[in-house]
């Protein structure tokens, strides 16, 4: 308990200043190991903004720099913020869809992490801007009791939080590469939409966003309102028409179609 409220008190004195994130990442692993922590700021459908990484170089590429080229689009986390969850601490699994671990996602792109679980506080910030601070194990998930023990730092962690990144909305707004990548942005939000070339309707290009979400044809028909067997309809229209055989290959499309729209 000593080494806490020690560790709390030097989390407090360093608000503000560049040793913050380090000092959070390290009072957190005081309560509970675990191997890595990431701090993302998200806002509306502009790329999240890297607050705090301690990945090694390697592992950077894939966790951050791959991250922000698009994939984000598809993880759970950055989904619940677009869903408003509620602040605190979430298990990843609690948050994804209910096939997220059979989906392409998770299989092109989670799956090349190599973690074992990944858990989050979630922290609202004025302007509608989010927080979000990861933490990564590699070899085994958390425990109920680890889970519990550091959610009780939640409170902590929200508070000290709110007072460092008070003007995270406002870095959004006036972040120099704000202005050149406005049209990045816009094409990241119009992604799903623009899938297919134009070959797909409005039903067909909803089904492949919920697909490549990591929703069942059960979950999806429950979102649209249509029976599963009409989804599964759909899913093989779309394929017909893109020509593919797999949801990997629609998986591919989507990046495809990204990245060929922030280069335009």
């Amino acid at each position: 308990m000593k080494d806490l409220i020690k560790a709390t008190g030097t989390l407090i004195d360093t608000i503000g200043t560049d040793q913050f994130a380090q000092t959070l990442s390290d009072a957190l692993k005081g309560i509970v190991p675990f191997d890595y922590t990431v701090i993302f700021g998200y806002f509306g459908a502009a790329r999240p903004m890297d607050l705090f990484d301690d990945f090694p170089r390697g592992k950077r590429k894939i966790f951050v720099e791959d991250y922000q080229e698009g994939p984000y689009l598809l993880d759970p986390f950055y989904l619940a913020c677009g869903n408003h969850v509620e602040s605190g601490l979430y298990r990843i699994r609690d948050l994804a869809p209910d096939r997220f671990f059979q989906g392409e996602y998770f299989r092109n792109y989670y799956a090349r992490t190599g973690l074992a679980e990944e858990i989050g506080f979630f922290i609202e910030m004025p302007g509608e801007a989010i927080v979000v601070v990861s933490l990564m194990r590699a070899k085994k998930a958390f425990s109920a009791k680890e889970f519990r023990q550091i959610g009780e730092f939640c409170p902590i962690v929200r508070a000290c939080c709110q007072r460092h990144w008070h003007d995270l909305s406002t870095q959004f707004g006036v972040n120099e590469d704000n202005a050149t990548n406005s049209s990045i942005h816009q094409s990241v939000e119009l992604a799903f939409t623009n899938v297919g070339g134009g070959v797909l309707t409005p039903r067909e290009r909803e089904v492949v966003e919920f697909t490549l979400k990591g929703h069942s044809a059960d979950a999806v028909g429950r979102i649209l309102e249509i029976t599963a067997g009409t989804v599964r309809i759909h899913r093989r229209n779309v394929y017909s028409k893109l020509q593919i055989r797999s949801q990997g290959e629609l998986f591919s499309k989507f990046i495809e179609t990204l990245v060929s729209a922030e280069h335009r």
